[in-house]
C-alpha cells in the first residue's frame, strides 16, 4: 500500500511541476507587459525599467521560473502585481466563499441526482424513466453561463426573488448553487441509472429475488449500495474541481471566490496571481485524485497489486 501511494504522490508532483511550467510559459507568451499594467500606459521608459528590475522581469525565463519554484515550495506564491498583496493570502481569503458555493452545489447535485436516478431505475422503461432521461439530458446539455444568465433575468431581475449577485446572505447563494448543481445532477442521475441497471442483472440480485424480496426491495437494499460507490468517487473529484474555483459562475454572479479572482488576474495580466490560482486548483485536484486512488486500493487490493505488477 505504501509503494502504491508513493507512486501516486510522485506522479502527482510531476503533474504539478508540468502545470506550473506550462502556466508560467503561457503567462510570458502573452503579448503584454506587466510593468505597463502596474505603472499605467503613460509611464515613462525609466519607470518601466525600474519596475522590471525590481520584479526580476529582465532576467532569463529559466531563472525567473527557478526562483518562483523555490518560493512556491515554501508556500510563497509571490506578490500580486496589481493588488500589491501576497498571492497566497489572497487565495486563502477567497477560498471560504468558493468552498461554501462548492459544498452547496454538490449537496444539491447529489440529492437531485440520486432522486432522479433512483426513480428512473425503479420505473425502468416506463414513462417516468423516459421523462427523467430527457430532463437529465437537458440539465447536462445546458451551458453553465446560459443557466446563470437565465436565472438572473427571470428569478432576480423580473421576479425579484433573489439578489442579482454578491455574497453575504443565504438568498445570494441560491441562484449560483442551482446553476452549478443542475448539470452535475443530470450527469449523476444517468450514472446512477446505468449502474443500477447493471447491478439488477447480477447473481446476488437474482438470489435475493428468489428468496422472496420484491424488485424495489432488492434495488434499495442490495443494488443501490453497490451502484453508489463509483458515483461517490466521481462526486469527490467534481467537488475538488469546484473547490479550485468556477470562473464562469462566480463571474456571472459576482461571487467573491477563487474563480472570480482568477478571472480578474487574467484580465489584468497579473502573472503571479494567475499562476497562484492555477497551482492552487491543480493541488486540490491532484490531492483529490490521490485520496480517491487510495480509497479504491484500500477497498479493492486487486487495484494496487495490478498497479505494482
Amino acid at each position: 500500500m505504501f509503494r502504491f501511494l508513493l507512486r501516486r504522490i510522485v506522479v502527482g508532483l510531476g503533474v504539478l511541476l508540468g502545470v506550473s511550467l506550462i502556466t508560467f510559459l503561457i503567462a510570458f507568451v502573452v503579448p503584454a507587459d506587466p510593468a505597463v499594467a502596474m505603472a499605467g500606459a503613460k509611464a515613462d521608459p525609466q519607470t518601466l525599467a525600474i519596475i522590471r528590475e525590481q520584479l526580476g522581469l529582465n532576467q532569463p525565463l529559466y531563472i525567473q521560473y527557478a526562483r518562483y519554484l523555490r518560493r512556491a515550495l515554501h508556500g510563497d506564491l509571490g506578490r500580486s502585481y496589481i493588488r500589491r498583496e501576497n498571492v497566497t493570502a489572497l487565495i486563502l481569503e477567497r477560498f471560504p466563499a468558493t468552498a461554501i458555493l462548492a459544498l452547496s452545489a454538490m449537496a444539491l447535485a447529489l440529492m437531485l441526482g440520486l432522486l432522479m436516478g433512483g426513480l428512473a431505475a425503479a420505473w425502468r422503461d416506463r414513462a417516468l424513466d423516459h421523462a427523467l432521461f430527457v430532463l437529465s439530458l437537458g440539465f447536462v446539455s445546458m451551458p453553465v453561463f446560459w443557466i446563470g444568465t437565465l436565472l438572473l433575468i427571470v428569478a432576480a431581475s423580473y421576479l425579484k426573488l433573489f439578489p442579482l449577485g454578491g455574497f453575504g446572505s443565504w438568498s445570494a447563494l441560491v441562484l449560483p448553487t442551482i446553476t452549478l448543481g443542475l448539470g452535475l445532477a443530470g450527469y449523476y442521475s444517468r450514472i446512477l441509472h446505468t449502474n443500477l441497471g447493471e447491478a439488477m442483472g447480477q447473481d446476488y440480485i437474482r438470489t435475493a429475488r428468489g428468496k422472496g424480496l420484491s424488485p424495489r426491495g432488492a434495488l434499495i437494499r442490495h443494488a443501490l449500495p453497490n451502484a453508489l460507490a463509483p458515483l461517490l468517487t466521481l462526486a469527490g473529484l467534481d467537488l475538488a474541481g469546484l473547490l479550485s474555483g468556477v470562473v464562469l459562475t462566480e463571474t456571472v454572479f459576482d461571487w467573491p471566490g477563487i474563480g472570480r479572482l482568477a478571472f480578474e488576474a487574467v484580465f489584468n495580466l497579473d502573472i503571479p496571481l494567475i499562476m497562484g490560482t492555477v497551482l492552487f486548483g491543480a493541488v486540490i485536484v491532484i490531492a483529490a485524485n490521490i485520496v480517491v486512488d487510495a480509497l479504491y486500493a484500500w477497498l479493492d487490493p486487486r487495484i494496487r497489486l495490478g498497479d505494482l505488477g
